[in-house]
Parts: structure tokens; sequence; C-alpha cells
């Protein structure tokens, strides 16, 4: 991956963690043949699509077990809730009453491309509060799913590996100035980074892209300088 600016780094991006093996299903598919993709797939949600491969929401268990669960508050026993209560849960009556993908889905899906960075895809779910998303292509046509597992599994990446990318990627490539000075430890996935740099500057910089590497739980900054450049920025 080639970079453009000096404080970029090598991202891993949606692409290189989502699953492209996709299990989709219709919008006119039933209550009980959904519940049975999930169960075999064991999967938790599943995107819905229309005949052109078209992103048309998500349906998850959740989504399923609100027909259960609406049906035993409100209807058990015979019972009929009044309208007043009805009204003030349009959502779970709908879904309570749904009998098809389209009734039950969670619509518009929560979606993102698979050029985006796997940190995005984190951010996103974090601010929208889903646990996965479709990724889909320019013409938003489901290539993926991308899951909070899939983006746990960067914290897995061994010590040695990290350390190998912030050595070679980091340091020797992406900050075109001397860093032959500068000491690489990884542990458990933090770095530390010790030893000198021509710049106060230059230091921050490395160590704010060491902390961006797929795998960095966090980043020991015990790097010197010899001189203090800050100062000079703005003017």
């Amino acid at each position: 991956m080639k970079t453009t600016d000096k404080e970029d780094v090598m991202r891993m991006t949606v692409a290189d963690v989502m699953t492209d093996k996709v299990v989709a299903v219709s919008a006119a598919t039933p209550f009980k043949q959904i519940a049975e993709t999930l169960i075999t797939g064991g999967i938790s949600a599943v995107p819905v699509t229309d005949d052109d491969d078209h992103v048309l929401g998500m349906v998850s268990e959740a989504d399923l077990l609100r027909k259960e669960e609406f049906r035993e508050q409100f209807y058990r026993e015979g019972y009929r809730p009044p309208l007043r209560a009805r009204l003030r849960h349009p959502k779970g009556r709908q879904k309570a009453e749904g009998d098809t993908a389209a009734e039950l889905m969670t619509s518009p899906a929560v979606t993102i491309t698979p050029a985006a960075a796997a940190v995005e895809a984190a951010r996103l779910m974090d601010e929208r509060d889903v646990k996965r998303l479709a990724v889909v292509d320019y013409d938003g046509r489901l290539v993926g799913i991308v899951s909070r597992r899939d983006l746990v599994k960067l914290f897995l990446r061994g010590d040695e590996e990290i350390a190998a990318e912030v050595r070679d990627d980091v340091l020797d490539r992406s900050l075109w100035v001397n860093t032959d000075g500068v000491r690489v430890d990884v542990r458990q996935g933090v770095v530390t980074l010790t030893g000198w740099m021509e710049r106060r500057t230059e230091a921050a910089i490395a160590v704010r892209m060491a902390g961006r590497v797929n795998g960095v739980v966090d980043v020991v900054d015990r790097l010197t300088w010899k001189a203090d450049d800050s100062k000079w920025e703005g003017r």
C-alpha cells in the first residue's frame, strides 16, 4: 500500500477482515426460514437484499425475538392492549405482526465500503450501536459482512509481527527521517519506543503513527530529541 503523507501508515481495511461468503435473504423470506438460516449458519444476523443484491436492511436475532417478546407482553391469554399502549410501541407492534424479512428487518442497514479502514468500521459500529455492518460496493451491492468479532481479531497479532511493522513500515519507510537511534519493544501489544530522534515533532509523529498500527494496544513514549522544534510551528 502506498502512502501519500508521512503521517500515513499502512492500515488494515474492511476488505482485509470482512467475511465475503455472506448468506442473505430476500424481502419475502418468511420468519421460520430466517430463523433456520441464522441457526444453520451460526450467525446472529442476516442482510436482506433485492434481486440485484442491493442491501435493503438487516434481520437479527433480536428482531426475531421481538416478535415473541411483544406477543408475550401484550397478547398473552388473549389480552389485547389498548390503542394508546400500541401506539407507544409502533416498532415493536410492527415487528410483532411481521412474518417476512421485509416486515421484520431493521432498515436502512448500516453499511460501509471494503476500502474503508477497519478502525472506521469500529467507530461506525460504536456510533450506531450495531454489532455488524453490511459491506457494499459503490453501487450499494452486498460484498461482505464485518462484525465486532472480526475487528477484535486485529488485536490478536503477535508482538513480533507488530514490532516488525512499527520498525519497517513506520520508522524506516514512512517517516523519511533518520530513525537509527530508535528502539522498538512490544509486549502484549504495548509498544515502547526508546532512544532519540533529531526533532521533537518527528518523535511525536513516530509515537502517533505507531499507535495506529493494527494490534497496538498502547504506546509508551520514552523518546528524547536533539532539537525542540515544536515552538517553531505556526510561525
